[in-house]
This record gives structure tokens, sequence and C-alpha cells, in this order.
């Protein structure tokens, strides 16, 4: 029998009626692998993951598999959510010995966990190119058992390799880094006819979109603007984008965005929000309006988990990939009968044969013309498409609170519901964050994640970062010390327990269960990185509390990797983002009390305006502000709200207008500081 029936994970009991007698990764099964003198077999995946559920149904479901895992190996499986300390590492190892990694991902490693062996799928029986299991099996017993040697030799190889990839010394002059030639480089390796970045494959890559987007915000060039809408049009128009229930897909299997993976992460759709809100703030995209309150109506609706959000939705229903998102001609024909269904065949796509396998792709085509009543008919007959999907079985949701990722929701959600003007989301926003603090938090620690009523490992840094990034930004929204307390609180968590000097942060704690290597977070993978999400988070801390030591600690992380940020620009996409908040934050203080509506007035025309450096600062008179803030003593013109725009320890003249301020937003940079030097 294996462990896994009481397991909290969806995708660990998923695998509990295996043969195959699995463990939980632990110090105890590592204890057993060394005494046995017996290697480990370790599967990583997770709930959404198609490829999983096969590997799942065809292999492990195998006796004869069974059989020859628990004869040779000591079987192990992890769901990636739970434990991502387990899959950074192995997906690095497995990058190295020349794997493309992804899930599911199997290593064959020593008793030792060091890595002699990586690979993904593996069908029960040979088929297009794809070894069987068992060969693979078979193959990677005889290999441990007739050449130990060289096991030993290219397993302690792979390691020092990680050791040194990850622990080299990164360090570096900050000056050194340029954000336009970053922003150039970046752009370079972008898809310039279809969007993205170059590849067979496209991923959103928001915070590489974010990167030339900021580009253009501070220089102009519209060779910045242009990747991004042209990316941003591919994903809001195509298969990426799931056009009946909101909300995107992971990505895409063709470079033309058009055939999506059909899983949903949280993590994605809450990072397009945020993008997209920000640009709106700059050109009042219509598409950009539309989608957002799609994707959020779609977390609120089918992602909420209590007040917080489920991890992910899975790719398949009833055994097929997409099935409860693809549609024939015939029912969409008869979900919209009486609407004028050709219309919307036409804009959407549909026909006879189908995109994918005789089904549907609702993919909108570019249809320019359209009228307002065109459009409401069009929205009804997504609605009408909606009610009819939602008869069909539903995907499995996977009902894990991962901490990390609820941060994502809880800012991104927060931060458009300020600029919408949507106080309702907001205050689910602010459920959300009460929610993952009430069952992850216990003091100022963190846990990761939450399933089947209970806790899973204390949290990683992740956790920490993300959490207190969106706690300054319900603070900004709404002005509570509570929220500025927390994110003090999970700083110093982060700087007292994760913090090596040189190194910048690492992803567990001082004095966690040893791995074969202690990672730290430098690249962005499908979220942004520790290291770089708290270059923002030291930096507005610095300009809210006037304590030095928040900046010499960005300072010191940006320094940290500096070296590794020029060599590698596109893998260090938010650290940049990162480096601009940290070298260009400008502050806006607006003097007056919240309840003023003039004060109110000004509060909405920030919001309004596509700063991604701006912080917000409402304080009811200049007294209520740090020692050595720049706007400090600064006085309420004729005792009504005042604003003052700081940047670099200098303020603006005063402000008493709210169509001044937002003339005086739109000003090019160097208008600005020039303006600022007058005051």
């Amino acid at each position: 029998m294996n462990q896994l029936d009481q397991a909290t994970s969806l995708f660990l009991r998923q695998h509990k009626d295996n043969p195959v007698q699995w463990r939980l990764w632990s110090p105890e099964v590592l204890a057993d692998a060394q005494a046995q003198n017996k290697p480990i077999f370790l599967s990583i995946g997770y709930t959404a993951c198609h490829w999983c559920h096969a590997m799942n149904a065809e292999s492990f479901s195998d006796p004869e598999v069974a059989r020859l895992l628990n004869e040779n190996f000591i079987p192990v499986i992890a769901d990636r959510e739970e434990r991502p300390d387990l899959d950074y590492i192995y997906q690095a190892a497995s990058q190295i010995m020349g794997h493309t990694g992804g899930w599911p991902l199997n290593m064959f490693l020593t008793p030792e966990a060091r890595p002699y062996f990586a690979t993904g799928f593996l069908p029960r029986e040979e088929r297009l190119g794809q070894p069987a299991c068992a060969k693979v099996i078979s193959d990677m017993v005889a290999m441990y058992r007739d050449r130990p040697d060289q096991v030993a030799q290219n397993s302690t190889a792979i390691v020092r390799q990680l050791e040194n990839s990850n622990g080299r010394d990164m360090r570096g002059p900050l000056e050194a880094i340029s954000l336009d030639v970053a922003a150039l480089r970046v752009g370079q390796r972008f898809d310039i006819f279809l969007g993205g970045m170059t590849g067979q494959m496209k991923f959103p890559h928001t915070t590489l979109l974010e990167v030339l987007w900021r580009g253009f915000l501070r220089n102009g060039a519209p060779q910045f603007l242009q990747l991004v809408t042209t990316a941003l049009d591919n994903m809001l128009m195509g298969g990426l984008y799931d056009h009946v229930g909101g909300g995107f897909f992971r990505y895409t299997t063709d470079e033309r965005w058009m055939v999506p993976h059909f899983e949903k992460m949280l993590y994605d759709s809450a990072q397009m929000v945020e993008f997209m809100t920000g640009i709106w703030q700059f050109n009042r995209n219509e598409l950009c309006r539309q989608r957002i309150i799609e994707t959020i109506d779609w977390m609120l609706r089918e992602m909420k988990l209590g007040d917080a959000f489920a991890a992910g939705l899975d790719a398949d229903s009833e055994g097929e990939e997409g099935k409860f998102y693809l549609w024939s001609e015939a029912e969409v024909d008869a979900a919209l009968a009486g609407t004028f269904s050709a219309r919307f065949k036409q804009v959407y796509g549909v026909t006879r044969d189908g995109s994918m396998m005789g089904k549907n792709i609702l993919r909108r085509g570019q249809f320019a013309g359209l009228t307002d009543a065109d459009e409401a008919l069009l929205a009804k007959q997504r609605g009408l498409l909606l009610a009819a999907r939602e008869k069909r079985v539903r995907p499995q949701r996977e009902d894990a609170i991962l901490a990390d990722w609820n941060a994502l929701a809880i800012r991104a959600i927060a931060q458009a519901g300020a600029v919408f003007e949507r106080p309702d989301w907001v205050q689910a926003a602010v459920a959300a964050y009460n929610q993952v603090k009430n069952i992850l938090g216990e003091g100022n620690a963190l846990y990761h994640s939450w399933s089947g009523g209970q806790r899973g490992e204390p949290g990683f840094s992740d956790d920490y970062a993300q959490m207190a990034r969106a706690a300054l930004v319900l603070w900004e929204i709404s002005g509570e010390a509570r929220f500025l307390d927390d994110a003090k609180a999970w700083t110093g968590v982060l700087n007292d327990q994760f913090w090596t000097e040189g190194r910048g942060y690492n992803y567990v704690r001082e004095g966690a269960e040893p791995l074969i290597f202690r990672v730290r977070m430098i690249y962005d993978t499908p979220t942004p990185s520790t290291n770089a999400t708290m270059i923002t988070v030291l930096s507005r801390l610095g300009l809210i509390t006037g304590e030095n030591a928040y900046g010499h600690r960005a300072q010191a992380l940006i320094a940290s990797f500096a070296d590794e940020i020029n060599r590698n620009y596109v893998s260090c996409g938010e650290m940049l983002n990162g480096l601009e908040c940290f070298a260009s934050g400008l502050q806006i203080v607006v003097l007056g009390s919240r309840s003023n509506a003039r004060t109110q007035e000004f509060i909405h025309t920030l919001w309004a305006k596509a700063l991604p450096n701006r912080l917000l600062v409402v304080a009811e008179s200049s007294q209520d502000l740090p020692d050595g803030h720049p706007a400090k003593d600064k006085p309420l013109q004729n005792g009504q709200p005042t604003v003052y725009i700081c940047q670099r320890n200098a303020c603006s003249a005063p402000i008493t207008s709210a169509v001044t301020l937002s003339q005086v937003l739109t000003l090019p940079v160097q208008a600005q500081q020039q303006q600022q030097r007058a005051g």
C-alpha cells in the first residue's frame, strides 16, 4: 500500500490506488534509501497537468511498472504546488541533463538524492518515438547496478553544476545596468509579427512585457509599444483567452496563439489583470477593460475557496483535454437559437469542421465596424454559451490555497478595483488577504499552502515576498496601518531567516530540511522571483517609513545580482522592473483627510494614470510623515487638500487642483523633473 490516502493534495490522492508503493519526500525516505543503498524514483506533477493524468492512468497503474519501481527503487511522489523547493531543484537539474523540463518530471536519484537521469511523460507502451515506461525503468536499474562509478561521477558533476549555476558570485556594480539597453535586448527576443517570445509555443511572459512597456513609458520608443500591443492583441483575441467564461489558459501550443493548453492557473490570470490594468491607465483600451472585468468575474465566480482563491483548473474533463471548452457548430447553433448565431460564428471563427478534433476553439477575429448593438448581442450570446457550458462536466479544481499565488491575485484585483473605482473588487481582495493570513499565518510566520483542511510546508521566500507586496498595495488603497505592519513584519522574517550577504534571499529559511543545495530564486518562473519582488518591496518600504535600512538592503540586493542581470536580461525581467522602482520611485503625497471629497478626487486622478513606479501616500498633514521625508512640514494650501510629487528627496510645488495634477503626471519625465526643480 502507498502512503497517499491521507495526503492533503488532490494530485497526490489521485495516485492513492496505484500499485506503486508511493512515499512522500522526507528525511526518513532519504535515510531509508541510504541504509538500503536503494535509488529513489521521484515523480513531480500537479493536479491541472494533462500529461500527469495520462501517466497516472497508463503507467503508474500498470502492475509491471509498479513491480519494477517497488523492487528496485524507493518511489516518491511530490506535488509541485506543495513542494516548489523540490520542483525548482530538480527542474534545474533536468535541464542541465538535457531534458526540457515541465511536468510530469520523473527523476532517477541516488540514495543521496543526487540525480542521474531525467525524463518526462512515459507511456505504458512505446509510441511516437517515446520509450515505454517499463523499458526506461529497467535501463535505469541496470545503469545503477552495473555502472555505479559512472552514476556516482555523473550525479556528483550534476550537483556541482547546480551549485555553481545557483551559488556562483553574481555581484556587480549597480551603475553597469542600463534599463534602456535591457529593454532593447528583451525586445530583440520577441516575435515582431505575432507577439510574445519567439518559439513554437507562446506563454504570456508578463514580466518581460512589463519591461517593454516601461521602456516605452520612459522614452516613448514606438518599437516597444508595437511589441507590447502585438502580443496583447493576440493574447486577448486568440485562443489563450477563454472567450466564454473569462480567464487565461497557461500557454498556446503554437506560435500564432491559436491552440491553447487548456489548464487555467491562478497566477496567469492574476498577472494578466495587473498588466492590462496598466495598459488601460495609459490609453483607455476598451478591450483590456472588458478582459479585466471578465477575468476578475471568472476568478470570483469559479476560483473562490472561501474568500481566498484556488490554485487552478484541470485541462481535462471526462478524460479529454479541453472538452469543457470546445464547441461543435451544432452546439453553438443550439445554444444560440433565435439570436442570429451566424453573426457570432463569423466573429468567433466557428465552422462545421472546427479547428481542433472537429470542434471549435473560440477565437475572436478582427472585425471593424461592429456597433454597440453588435457588441451587446455578442455579449448576450457569450452568456448563453456560458449557461450551456455550465451543464457540462467541469474540469477538476485544485482546491489548494497557496500564499504566493493568492498574493498575486489580491494585488491585481485590488489595483483594478482602485483604478476602475470598483469597491467590491477591493473588498474581495481584502477578504482574500484576511483569509490567507488567518489560515496560513502564525504570528509573523507564514505557511505555504492549505489543502484538505491542513497547512502544508512552512512558507518559502516567495510567500513572504508576494504577501508583503500585496499588503503594500492594500495599504496604498486603504491607508490601514495593519497592512503596512504586515509588510514590515514579513520583510523582517525574510531578512532574519532567508538572507545571506552577497547571495540575496534564499528560497528556504535557515534551518529548513536540507536538500542537495540551498536554492535562491534569481530568475522569473511563471511567477516573479523572490529577489526581484523584494527590490520593489524594500524600495517602497524605504519611501514609506523613511528608514534607510530598507534602501540599503535594496541596494545590496541589486548589487548581489547586477552581473547576472546584465548577462541574462530575458530571465530577470522582474529584477529590471524592480530596479526602475528603486532608481526612480515616485511618491505622490496627498495631504488631507481621506473623507474629504477633494482628497478623493486627487486619489482617483492618480489611479487613473499609468505610473508603474508611483507610490501613493495619503496623510492628514505633513506632520504625520516620517522624519526625513522630503514632504515633511510641507503645508496644506489654504487649509485644503494638497498634493506634492516627490522624487529623490525633492518635491514639486504644491498642487491644489486635480486637473493640474493630471496634467503634471502626463508630462514627459524630463518636464516633470524641471517642474520639480522649479518647486
